[in-house]
């Protein structure tokens, strides 16, 4: 059974607290799930702001394979939008259940229903495909979900999406509610959010049901705990249910799709992370290495060259010989056993000291170059600092804001807050920005370790992440928070 895949990445995936995607991020975005194979791409909510009219705009002007959809609510001039941004879709969504109607909308089932009909009407009358989702389905009154299904039906909706809006599902009643819904005899999707950690248990089940299409982010991002994660989704198709589904995905380049998104959104990805963690082909401990060594299906059910990816043998304090050599050998270094051992030794004495020995993350530079593209209005210049174990951290930054040339220095508890400092004296005037959280990533071992930094600052009430990536601690923080601060500003110079 063939299974198409819906991506909400850039709808769902955006509403991320912290994330805002540039309109040049997301026809990146886009351009990478329409090359892994992504059937349907929700490219945004056109209604939101002038801003993300210009992206889908970008996005439809590709003539990508996919077709590409816009969210919209059950109000005419919602869908006038999608209209007027070129979009094939519109992703019609409808709250169904009582709690939404009543306390959102304060209106009844019977005018939602008159609403739904007529707004489906008018897009088909305009030469749009609609998937109806019914916002909230999970909660939804299921003789009045299903009289709702097939008024949208008679009104020539496309596609039907009873959406798990707050991930109250279980997969048990995943399976039964989607095999009632197979009564209606029309194209199902699914879309589940990941509240209990079930959005892709879920989803699983509702195509075990009948449905035919999923929807998903990549990564799992979206709000509160996120969507449905889509790699994990067709990895699972895939692998457990072998010759049962397909889908057109190209499995092996879903992790740089995945690192693509990371670095847009600044959403770090947990190293443990199904399927796209770095942790996922890594292997330190000596019984672990070893097995793999001699047949990687002992320890890897999933084999690293499916997602393009290579098996990684960590050195730490787990390691054993066998793993140690054999990460040696990767590396281009042959030994001999007096010369392993000895290395081996160093290894576990470093490994005691807290240390742990990977590969250098070449991608972490090459992406933070690619995230410089925009046009900055604040710019740093240079940026010195004096500390030590017996003077006040002080830091001196000279900015360029436009064509003006900014000189101020700031002090702080360490030589990263007295810089960060030192760059909001100087912006001061005209921006008030908050770090609210401040994230530090070594990507490489040592003390030469190239560092990722990751912030979340805030401005009014708008919230958003940043990254910077430097060997240095110091121009690494500074570059994520002036990025931030850049960001902002672009926003609400948009606005």
């Amino acid at each position: 059974m063939k299974i198409n895949i819906l991506d909400t990445t850039l709808r769902d995936g955006e509403q991320t607290p912290g994330v805002s995607l540039t309109s040049n991020e997301k026809l990146r975005i886009a351009r990478a799930l329409d090359e892994i194979g992504v059937n349907i791409i929700e490219a945004g909510s056109a209604i939101t702001s002038e801003g993300e009219k210009l992206a889908i705009r970008q996005i439809t002007s590709q003539d990508l394979d996919a077709e590409i959809a816009s969210f919209a609510r059950s109000i005419k001039s919602d869908i006038d939008v999608c209209l007027d941004c070129g979009v094939d879709t519109v992703n019609l969504v409808v709250p169904t259940s009582d709690i939404h109607i009543d306390y959102k909308l304060k209106s009844s089932r019977q005018q939602v229903q008159k609403e739904m009909v007529e707004n489906i009407e008018y897009a088909k009358d305009h030469g749009l495909t609609v998937e109806l989702s019914a916002e909230d389905a999970s909660r939804t009154d299921m003789d009045f979900l299903f009289d709702t299904f097939k008024l949208a039906l008679d009104a020539k909706a496309d596609r039907l999406c009873p959406c798990d809006t707050v991930g109250v599902l279980t997969p048990e009643r995943t399976f039964d509610f989607y095999s009632e819904l197979t009564k209606l005899n029309a194209k199902l999707s699914v879309h589940c959010h990941n509240d209990y950690g079930l959005a892709v248990a879920n989803s699983l089940q509702a195509i075990r049901a009948g449905a035919s299409e999923v929807h998903g982010t990549i990564n799992g991002i979206g709000e509160r705990a996120g969507n449905a994660s889509l790699e994990e989704i067709v990895v699972s198709l895939n692998n457990l249910y072998e010759g049962q589904y397909t889908t057109d995905i190209k499995i092996n380049q879903l992790y740089n799709t995945s690192i693509i998104v990371s670095r847009s959104t600044g959403v770090y990805i947990q190293p443990n992370k199904a399927i796209v963690g770095e942790n996922v082909f890594s292997h330190e401990s000596g019984i672990h290495a070893d097995g793999v060594i001699k047949n990687a299906s002992t320890y890897e059910s999933i084999t690293p060259e499916l997602l393009g990816r290579r098996r990684k043998f960590v050195v730490g304090k787990h390691t054993g010989t066998k793993g140690l050599n054999n990460h040696l050998i990767e590396l281009g270094i042959e030994v001999n056993k007096e010369q392993l051992n000895s290395i081996f030794k160093q290894v576990k004495d470093f490994a005691d000291n807290g240390k742990c020995v990977t590969d250098v993350d070449l991608q972490a530079i090459a992406d933070n170059v690619l995230e410089k593209d925009m046009q900055q209005k604040v710019n740093l210049e240079e940026v010195t600092i004096v500390s030590g174990n017996k003077i006040t951290p002080t830091a001196s930054v000279r900015l360029k804001i436009d064509e003006d040339e900014i000189l101020e220095a700031g002090i702080g508890l360490g030589p990263v807050d007295a810089a960060i400092n030192a760059v909001k004296k100087s912006i001061n005037e005209f921006a008030n920005v908050k770090l609210e959280e401040y994230h530090v990533d070594a990507i490489t071992g040592g003390t030469d370790a190239l560092i990722d930094v990751i912030v979340k600052v805030s401005m009014d009430d708008k919230v958003i992440s940043a990254r910077g990536t430097d060997s240095d601690i110091i121009n690494a923080s500074v570059e994520a928070y002036l990025t931030g601060v850049n960001r902002l500003l672009e926003n609400k110079d948009n606005l």
